[in-house]
């Protein structure tokens, strides 16, 4: 698993977020949308960052029933928009993998 934390320098000093930060912005952001669980946080998850840039992979857990391709893409937009507005970083990637279901 691989993460990296973000460090913005700023003209009053700088601004360090790191990579435990940024996994639980991920978790959180793609726990919002219904049916959708991290599976593994602590290893089916990676958050790279270089050059104000981001690019996360994640496992997940989905409800049985749902449509999966409306899940991975829900869960894309959501990460992307947290990061987005939380961090300020643009994000390229959010690669989805669909492990397991759950009742």
């Amino acid at each position: 698993m691989m993460k990296t934390g973000y460090t913005m320098q700023r003209p009053l000093g700088s601004i360090a977020i790191q990579a435990d930060a940024l996994s639980s912005l991920v978790v959180a952001a793609a726990e919002r949308v219904g049916g959708a669980r991290v599976r593994r946080p602590r290893r089916g998850l990676e958050v790279s960052v270089a050059g104000g840039r981001a690019k996360v992979a994640l496992e997940l857990t989905a409800r049985y029933g749902i449509v999966l391709p409306e899940l991975a893409q829900a869960v894309q937009a959501s990460v992307t928009e947290a990061l987005r507005e939380s961090t300020g970083l643009t994000v390229d990637a959010v690669d989805v993998s669909i492990e397991e279901f759950a009742q």
